[in-house]
């Protein structure tokens, strides 16, 4: 059999030449992640923030550190935009919206969190890479201990903006049931901060968050202690499918249905737990139900961020559905309905998460 090599493609130079700059962009955002990290970590920025122009010997004065690295950290940060240089001084400042988005945690544009959570999936690229031959999941467990902090930090700023002011009140009943004194089990919780977001906002009402992570629930409990909630806040160990408890008024599950090996079966766990006329409130990410809806600069995040952590997070555990983090709307409305709910809608939205709502 004589095979006939292929035409070789044309190359347009202008368009090699436009995708190589882009490229040279993206090296050096890629390389800022590490640098943004350590300018959260060493308080780098917070010195930054509202301190005016500073020198790089200020800084280092102010925040305990290297003068010459951060001289070099500051150039790296000016090059970016991240902070204006001074060529007459030789000072270096934050700009206030830079300072809300890089010093501000209580801030909903805080971005450091993302920072992070990206710059763990590249300490542990060496087990995804042997995912990809083996076909073998890596789970949430066995990732560096950054993903955990770095995806709280994420999240939260998200949750602290719209959950308590947005989306439990586009929920049917919910908020007066809360308001009135219910009962909540946050599934998947993390670190905890839905849970307690929740709980400082419903002080008549319950709740109790489960995750499978050790690590995270002992996290979880000691902040709810720390913030005098633990009289009505509990966390336990234990998987979506084996949670204890029933006749919830809420269950919750905050990003991570799309993370589980068997999420019908986690949704039919979540039926039997609720009370008659119980809510399943479900927020994803946002997404699209074809691939051509998520070809965008927050579908590229969540494709990246499925490929390094939710798939190979939901092939470690058995069935192994591997949802993906751009799962869709028409993807969880499947997993609802085959685990027997019948109402099912989407309450609201964000340019990062779905809220949908879920009944019996």
């Amino acid at each position: 059999m004589t095979t006939i090599a292929s035409e070789p493609r044309p190359v347009d130079e202008e368009k090699l030449n436009a995708f190589v700059g882009r490229v040279v962009e993206e090296v050096g955002a890629t390389f800022n992640a590490a640098l943004v990290v350590i300018g959260d970590k060493l308080g780098l920025y917070r010195a930054l923030a509202d301190a005016g122009p500073l020198t790089p010997a200020e800084l280092a004065a102010r925040t305990n550190t290297s003068e010459r690295f951060v001289r070099e950290w500051l150039n790296a940060q000016a090059a970016g935009g991240y902070v204006d240089y001074d060529r007459v001084q030789g000072t270096y400042e934050l700009p206030p919206e830079q300072a809300v988005a890089l010093a501000d945690e209580g801030s909903p544009a805080f971005v450091c969190g993302a920072f992070q959570l990206a710059t763990s999936t590249i300490k542990d690229e060496p087990k995804i890479r042997e995912a990809f031959r083996s076909g073998h999941g890596v789970g949430w467990h066995e990732h560096h201990h950054d993903l955990f902090e770095g995806c709280e930090r994420f999240f939260r700023p998200g949750y602290a903006a719209n959950l308590i002011t947005a989306w439990i009140p586009a929920l049917e009943d919910v908020d007066e049931k809360l308001r009135a004194g219910g009962t909540v089990a946050d599934v998947g919780c993390g670190h905890g901060a839905s849970t307690i977001l929740m709980a400082q906002a419903y002080p008549a009402s319950r709740f109790v968050g489960y995750d499978y992570h050790p690590e995270s629930i002992e996290r979880a409990s000691t902040r709810a202690k720390a913030e005098g909630l633990d009289a009505r806040v509990g966390f336990g160990v234990a998987s979506a499918k084996e949670y204890p408890g029933s006749g919830y008024d809420l269950v919750t599950m905050f990003d991570c249905l799309h993370d589980m090996g068997d999420p019908v079966g986690a949704a039919r766990h979540v039926r039997e737990s609720l009370a008659d006329d119980g809510t399943w409130m479900v927020v994803e990410p946002f997404a699209g139900d074809r691939v051509e809806d998520n070809l965008t600069p927050v579908g590229r995040v969540y494709y990246a961020a499925s490929t390094l952590i939710c798939t190979p997070s939901s092939l470690a555990q058995e069935v192994g559905l591997a949802l993906g983090a751009q799962a869709g709307e028409a993807r969880i409305r499947e997993v609802a309905e085959q685990a027997g709910f019948t109402r099912f809608r989407r309450a609201a939205e964000t340019p990062f998460n779905l809220v949908l709502e879920v009944r019996p």
